[in-house]
């Protein structure tokens, strides 16, 4: 086979494995444009660009454009399981929860006069739905918060009227996170649940509030604030603090 075809069928493989197009297009910081032109086998990326996929997808770049039989028959013997894990995660129902950028409010051990603000970008395509969510570190006198940037991506997915974020951490301790929550039982549109996070003591359990950004600020307003607030700061939503300070109560 001609060494584009080559590389269209074995790309084609090698995503099957991840979220999607856009998501591995995104995180490759490739053009979707572009990468579908290697899907298609109408072209070849160059140096550089090859040696980007290598490193995303951990190949090195014989494999890339060896023929696919010999590439999937050298390949983790593992792919089908993986993609049967992958399947059943992203089987329906769909989560009820609509594209959009969302700020994530995670409780602080010990510290109830603060909250670990986030800002989570929800993309859905159809059925599927991915997430990009983005952490500051906490500030050095605030005990208990977030030891590291977080640049998290993932997928949402819904199980018993509950939406379960899971991701990966894109910077450099690649440590996975879980979000599960519920729409509240109240008129606003909010989402409420418990997570597990990173903290500078080691993984903690934290409530966590979802609130959407109907005003739709740019993406880079909303990157400056996510980060350390107090409950009396006034950027904060009146309903995110009265929900902080109930699962306070209830621990």
């Amino acid at each position: 086979m001609p060494i584009r075809e080559n590389l269209a069928a074995n790309l084609r493989r090698l995503i099957r494995r991840h979220v999607s197009v856009s998501a591995v297009c995104r995180e490759l910081g490739i053009n979707r444009t572009q990468f579908e032109r290697y899907l298609q086998g109408k072209a070849v990326p160059n140096k550089a660009t090859a040696s980007l996929i290598c490193d995303y997808f951990k190949i090195d770049e014989n494999e890339l454009y060896r023929e696919p039989a010999v590439a999937a028959a050298s390949g983790d013997g593992h792919a089908s399981l993986r993609q049967t894990l992958y399947e059943n995660m992203v089987r329906p129902p769909s989560p009820a929860i609509a594209s959009g950028t969302y700020f994530t409010y995670f409780s602080i051990p010990g510290r109830p006069d603060l909250l670990m603000r986030s800002v989570t970008f929800v993309r859905r395509e159809a059925d599927l739905v991915t997430f990009r969510r983005v952490t500051r570190p906490a500030l050095g006198d605030v005990q208990g918060g977030a030891s590291v940037p977080g640049n998290h991506y993932g997928v949402a997915i819904s199980r018993l009227n509950w939406i379960y974020f899971s991701g990966i951490n894109r910077r450099r301790t690649s440590e996975p996170s879980i979000i599960t929550v519920q729409w509240a039982p109240i008129s606003e549109p909010v989402l409420v649940g418990r997570a597990i996070v990173l903290t500078g003591s080691g993984p903690a359990f934290v409530s966590v509030i979802m609130r959407q950004d109907f005003a739709r600020i740019s993406m880079k307003r909303a990157m400056r604030m996510a980060r350390i607030v107090r409950l009396d700061d006034p950027s904060v939503d009146r309903l995110v603090v009265s929900l902080a300070r109930e699962a306070d109560k209830l621990g």
